[in-house]
């Protein structure tokens, strides 16, 4: 057994390690990648041949956490991992946006990784490591692959620019990005910032790079000590460069035709180009010795160059508009009578559909994972169903692009939540037409309702896709682009934020060389197109409503202190459930900080206020010298025992009652009666209460001396 070792080290001192040759021997490909207590397996096998007919690359990336890694057992019947979570999906997205397009063209076998989180350190977080770890098992196996790549995080805390913080250093970060780069080409960008420059993104990117760039050679070393530096050979693809040749020199002109038309409506243009090929096949005789089966890659290519080449040679594109133009928008808030915010977003022929819907505590979402646990208040949901795009496609929920591209819009947003937040909200965004960017629709949407709801978000928060074609030479960056410019392009990357700054992006690059002078010009074009959609939204609703919705809950939130939370609760919960009993309101009772903090809901004002006097009463501090209405409780030879304050007994002791003297307590009070009492006073020592009846009566005159 031959075990390899390679080292990375970090610039803060702490070190990466790669391990092959110990475990998943049977793969094709096999590392343990390790940093602090984090450890990553990530297995790659690959089928020796292409299923016939296949013109794709069938890569399946998936990266899973074992509960166990932590010590922990999943919640749930179960008890078991079962089906992979959110943030799960979204790691293996992270590795496959970046990895796909390393693959040769034509290399069509099926190709599984696998990722599995074997030993979880809080501090050291395993996302950033996966595509290394996925590029590291890929260069110690013979499947042929363009790498090897990796993926670093940069993050900013306190002005100083950190490679793979820890957990801690990157909950400070006012930026934080995924970068995926191989030795020589960026590949991919995703992050979050806090209304963050271009500028300050490029030197993100920059720094993230020369990281990879070591972790790319140390992967090289690996490729070199594990003798793999030979892949396997390979025959995916058949060609036909008769049929080729012939289908190039007719079908060109005529594709450039349809797409110098420069049509709006896409179905238009797909029924041009689909006519266009249907005409080609049936001029072919009905014997010919051409492969049919390739006439649709071939023509697919054709269009592809001759969409290209319009923009590139012409600076013209498929539905008319300049490159830096973005389609009309039409915007409308309340659209939906019973929901608690809504809004229609529509740019070109991408229509979001959003809803806010607002919750209490109660309604926070549960986070049981291997790394992170806890709850979440902020939800946004992204749903594409088939119709959008008027396709017959079945409903079986959400799959890794809708979760990818809701995180997207989630992540653009919550950052002008408003700090002091009583509500859980839920943000869905039902795309009903798309031909591109709708990710960027429901950005856009979701800041329309959130404001429609009356949440005071910091500021609007507008979202743009842009692209890029180049040629090598000349390059084209088009702003908003369409649906068949993002499969036809070079680079797409979408950018979202504020007036101030960038709030979120993701970028995916499929060229190689691109300078950071085109990148910056790129943003830079993103800004503008950005600012200009928030103008527009702006015409519609300019800041949030000063008010809830007629049917959204109100919310009252009450600090006490930290001893009364129990008083509140009562014993089992009784207290707080016949608050909420008698008025309808929900109640929810929390320590934080040191302090309690009791969140009121309700959707009418007669419950917020029957609830909120319940609360105040039981946490009010009682005044010396106050009065107060009591409830007899209980009543003793002495005196009685008088509730005058939810919670609170005082005595009334029998001298106080009345001003003439009472003997004895039988038939004076009843328990259940109400009475007029007044707090005489606290004992220090023993936060007992004293009451007096009688000084709120009239005294009695006294009798003069000798009268009868």
């Amino acid at each position: 057994m031959q075990i390899i070792n390679k080292t990375i080290n970090l610039p803060d001192g702490r070190t990466i390690t790669i391990e092959t040759g110990k475990l998943a021997k049977q793969a094709d490909g096999s590392v343990v990648v390790r940093m602090g207590d984090t450890m990553l397996l990530a297995t790659v096998v690959a089928n020796k041949e292409a299923k016939e007919g296949v013109d794709f690359l069938p890569l399946s990336v998936d990266y899973q956490e074992k509960f166990a890694s932590t010590g922990k057992i999943p919640g749930g019947f179960l008890k078991r991992e079962s089906r992979l979570s959110d943030y799960e999906i979204l790691i293996s997205r992270l590795v496959d946006r970046a990895i796909r397009p390393m693959f040769p063209s034509d290399y069509h076998a099926d190709i599984q990784i696998m990722l599995s989180l074997i030993s979880g350190d809080e501090e050291s977080l395993p996302d950033a490591l996966a595509a290394l770890a996925a590029s590291s098992a890929l260069a110690v196996s013979d499947i042929p692959f363009n790498g090897p790549i990796s993926e670093a995080r940069v993050a900013r805390v306190k002005g100083e620019w950190l490679v793979n913080p820890t957990k801690s250093q990157k909950e400070e970060a006012d930026m934080d990005m995924i970068v995926a780069a191989s030795i020589d080409n960026i590949l991919m960008v995703e992050g979050e910032m806090k209304e963050a420059s271009e500028d300050d993104m490029l030197e993100a990117i920059k720094i993230a790079h020369e990281a990879i760039k070591e972790q790319c050679k140390v992967q090289i070393e690996l490729e070199k000590e594990a003798g793999k530096t030979e892949k396997r050979e390979y025959s995916h693809e058949s060609s036909d460069e008769v049929l080729k040749e012939k289908m190039q020199s007719e079908l060109y002109d005529k594709a450039y035709e349809i797409a110098a038309r420069q049509t709006a409506d896409k179905s238009v243009r797909s029924e041009s180009f689909s006519a266009l090929k249907q005409e080609f096949i049936d001029s072919l005789p009905e014997e010919h010795e051409y492969d049919a089966t390739l006439i649709g890659p071939y023509f697919k290519s054709i269009q592809k160059e001759a969409c290209r080449n319009l923009v590139l040679n012409e600076n013209k594109r498929l539905d008319g508009r300049k490159l830096n133009e973005i389609r009309p928008i039409w915007s409308e808030v309340d659209y939906l009578p019973n929901a608690h915010g809504s809004a229609v977003f529509t740019r070109g022929e991408t229509q979001s559909l959003t809803s806010v819907t607002l919750g209490t505590k109660m309604d926070e979402q549960l986070i049981d994972g291997a790394m992170y646990s806890g709850t979440n208040k902020f939800m946004l949901h992204y749903n594409f169903p088939g119709f959008s795009t008027g396709e017959v496609r079945p409903n079986r929920g959400p799959g890794r692009r809708e979760v990818g591209h809701g995180n997207l819009a989630w992540r653009a947003i919550k950052g002008m939540l408003p700090e002091e937040n009583p509500y859980t909200i839920r943000v869905v965004s039902d795309i009903l037409e798309s031909n591109g960017s709708s990710s960027m629709a429901t950005v856009c949407a979701g800041s329309l309702a959130l404001m429609d709801a009356g949440i005071q978000i910091k500021t609007p928060v507008s979202g743009i896709a842009m692209g890029m074609i180049s040629d090598g030479k000349n390059h084209a960056i088009l702003s908003d682009i369409l649906g068949d410019e993002d499969h036809l392009g070079d680079m797409d990357f979408k950018v979202t934020g504020t007036e101030a700054g960038i709030t979120a992006t993701q970028m995916d690059i499929k060229v190689d060389g691109l300078s950071y002078d085109v990148l910056k010009q790129a943003l830079e074009q993103a800004r503008e197109g950005r600012l200009h959609i928030l103008n527009e939204m702006k015409k519609t609703l300019a800041q949030p409503n000063a008010d809830l919705k007629p049917k959204a809950p109100r919310s009252v939130v009450l600090k006490i202190d930290k001893e009364l939370i129990g008083a509140v609760i009562g014993p089992g919960g009784k207290v707080i459930q016949q608050i909420q009993k008698d008025t309808g309101a929900t109640v929810v009772i929390e320590e934080v900080d040191n302090h309690g903090v009791v969140s009121i809901f309700a959707v009418n004002k007669d419950a917020m206020d029957g609830a909120l006097a319940k609360v105040r009463a039981i946490v009010a501090m009682p005044e010396v010298g106050e009065t107060y209405e009591g409830v007899v409780k209980s009543i003793m030879p002495f005196g009685a025992f008088v509730e005058f304050m939810p919670g609170k007994d005082g005595l009334l002791h029998i001298s106080e009652i009345k001003w003439e003297r009472v003997e004895k307590m039988d038939g004076v009070m009843e328990v259940g009666e109400k009475v007029q009492v007044k707090l005489v006073e606290v004992d220090k020592k023993t936060g007992k209460y004293r009451l007096s009846r009688k000084v709120l009566l009239p005294k009695p005159e006294k009798k003069e001396e000798g009268a009868n």
